[in-house]
């Protein structure tokens, strides 16, 4: 459900008790963790048990299971997830009662008040760009909180209550949500269009940055990389209107610009070069550019708050990467699986480039779901133009969320448009026969590749259970 940003949006602290409809979920969850660590008093509901619920319950929380009217008799600020219906019984008790009902923009701008905003937005690299800058920063002393798309591996969390004077947010622009944020420091890693079944045309989507650009707080700065041409053309942009704007990439046309640049194996580097500047080397422990220049940018964030390019550098060398993008899932019978969490044909290409440095001498297989039926039908073609990176591609049905199924729409689309010869794509419609079909395929030196936005997450684990029981495919399947 959508529920609007309100013009007047207090601190944390003065919201009285606050009570999250889908707490478990990646945003919610860490939203009530800073809440938590500035002594809110914090409940909330999900639809099951979790780890994480008992880590918030650890911290003070209290977890329902299951949504009832009752459970917000006595809260003051109700906060929801997208992801809820209007008929929630907790929405409905919390309107009836004339409770404060908010999005989940609407909290973090909550928790950000009197903090330095660093919001992180663009079609993709968010989750990972926006991590590594908290990472960075916190390497070079500055003790940032932090609310992400995505847990960061060294700690299990994606939100962090810091006693720095920086806020790293990612801005997520699938819903708006990004247009309630004030930021001092604005990155942007691409523009490319995305999410048609809320902004309807990709024009739309791409007006929503130039109004993100509006949001820069005078004196604040626009931090892009000038290699996607949807971000370059809002650095046009920004720079006709007089902001203050640090272009990043790999080509000439870079204020920071990483040149020289390397990929091999689990690591990629370059050289950082600035204004003719020659700062030193970036490595980092991700394969591909397209993490290096979310790595350049988080950079060239941490510079413009005036923290030195060492202690920058030896964080982003430091990052140990964060859930689900390109999450090592374990090994078994010498083929190793991997998750990620790409689900746009540009995300795909990127994605398979990485997984085909880590493959080294082996195949790369990948399997593919994709996300949303309006995605599907409207990018399906070029998800399977992107899959044709791999050696041989598995294609799983739509995952739904928040569309209803479609009649000519589904997985079939992508896979007829995967240009490797016929044996070596499958369609595979019924969830439960992925791990199977992933396991009839690999032998021994293999690297798998679960991707998607939705449940496939889980069918990496599987892959590795089918293999550790039968003891491998054979050398010569």
């Amino acid at each position: 459900m959508r529920i609007p940003v309100p013009d007047d949006i207090p601190s944390a602290v003065e919201l009285g008790r606050v009570h999250y409809v889908g707490i478990g979920g990646a945003g919610l969850s860490g939203l009530a963790r800073l809440m938590l660590a500035r002594g809110v008093a914090v409940s909330g509901s999900d639809a099951q048990e979790s780890s994480t619920l008992d880590a918030l319950r650890a911290l003070g929380a209290t977890c329902y299971i299951g949504h009832r009217a009752e459970q917000v008799k006595d809260v003051d600020t109700v906060v929801v997830s997208t992801a809820i219906d209007e008929s929630n019984p907790e929405v409905v008790a919390a309107r009836d009662l004339g409770l404060r009902l908010w999005p989940r923009a609407a909290a973090v701008v909550s928790v950000m008040v009197g903090r330095t905003v660093m919001a992180v937005t663009g079609t993709h690299g968010k989750s990972t760009t926006s991590s590594m800058l908290a990472v960075a920063l916190t390497e070079a002393g500055a003790d940032p909180s932090y609310a992400l798309g995505a847990d960061l591996a060294a700690t299990g969390s994606n939100a962090h209550e810091g006693g720095g004077s920086e806020f790293v947010v990612e801005a997520d622009e699938s819903d708006g949500a990004f247009l309630a944020y004030s930021p001092t420091v604005a990155v942007v890693t691409n523009v490319e269009a995305d999410h048609l079944d809320v902004y309807g045309t990709p024009e739309a989507y791409r007006a929503a940055f130039d109004t993100f650009l509006e949001r820069i707080v005078s004196g604040g700065c626009l931090v892009a990389c000038v290699d996607d041409p949807g971000a370059a053309s809002l650095v046009d942009q920004a720079r006709q209107q007089g902001v203050d704007t640090i272009a990043v990439g790999f080509g000439p046309a870079s204020d920071l610009r990483g040149v020289d640049v390397t990929v091999e194996g689990a690591t990629s580097s370059c050289v950082v070069e600035q204004s003719g500047q020659r700062f030193g080397t970036l490595r980092i422990a991700l394969p591909g550019r397209h993490y290096l220049l979310d790595a350049l940018l988080a950079l060239a964030a941490g510079l413009r708050r005036g923290y030195a390019f060492d202690a920058l550098a030896t964080g982003l060398g430091r990052y140990a990467g964060s859930r689900r993008r390109m999450e090592f899932k374990g090994e078994a019978a010498q083929i190793r699986v991997f998750d990620s969490y790409a689900h746009h044909p540009t995300e795909i290409a990127a994605d398979l480039a990485a997984a085909r440095s880590l493959a080294g001498t082996g195949r790369v297989v990948v399997c593919y779901q994709p996300h949303l039926v309006s995605r599907t039908k409207a990018f399906g073609a070029e998800m399977g133009q992107s899959l044709g990176a791999a050696d041989i591609a598995i294609v799983a049905d739509i995952y739904l969320a928040r569309e209803p199924a479609e009649v000519g729409v589904d997985g079939r689309m992508v896979a007829d448009a995967v240009p490797l010869p016929p044996d070596q794509v499958r369609y595979v419609p019924d969830r439960a026969d992925l791990a199977t079909a992933v396991v009839t395929v690999v032998r021994p030196g293999d690297l798998v590749l679960t991707l998607g936005a939705g449940d496939i997450t889980t069918v990496g684990p599987q892959v590795l259970a089918l293999l550790a029981e039968s003891g491998g495919p054979p050398a010569d399947v």
